[in-house]
């Protein structure tokens, strides 16, 4: 996998393996899986706290910090994809499908530009023609799986 783009399926095979390698199955109920991934979604809450906005690509940050998120980043993410795993929902397909939710709950004319919640947002002449770009994303990722 080295070098090589990295799926979802990847991951959840790989946080199967090991667990499995170590016989952590067991373990991995629901419950105990979403714990721990809010704890480390706290761990990586912490590496912002006190720093007040944050530039994109982190400017000022080094390079001891960028890991730091990094491994945090990615505890969340392989807790995520572990629990979504043992739940039975098969993630990827769910995260394009809420794109596609959004995009009807966030119809471009509405929403471009405002960071309003979507029921503040006036959709009574929401058309379906707002939503095709973000359509005909989801339609080039699912083609390519």
């Amino acid at each position: 996998m080295k070098g090589e783009s990295v799926t979802i399926e990847d991951l959840r095979r790989l946080m199967e393996e090991f667990a499995k390698e170590r016989d952590w199955d067991q373990y991995h109920s629901p419950r105990n899986l979403l714990l721990a991934l809010v704890g480390e979604v706290g761990e990586l809450s912490e590496i912002f706290q006190w720093r007040g906005e944050v530039p994109r690509g982190l400017p000022d940050w080094n390079e001891q910090d960028k890991q730091h998120l990094g491994e945090e980043l990615s505890d969340v993410l392989l807790y995520l994809v572990r629990l979504s795993d043992i739940c039975g929902i098969d993630l990827a397909k769910a995260a394009l499908r809420k794109v596609e939710i959004n995009a009807k709950k966030y119809p471009v004319h509405l929403s471009k530009g405002s960071s309003k919640k979507h029921n503040s947002t006036d959709t009574t002449n929401n058309t379906n023609n707002n939503i095709t770009n973000t359509k005909e994303v989801i339609n080039d990722i699912t083609e390519s799986v």
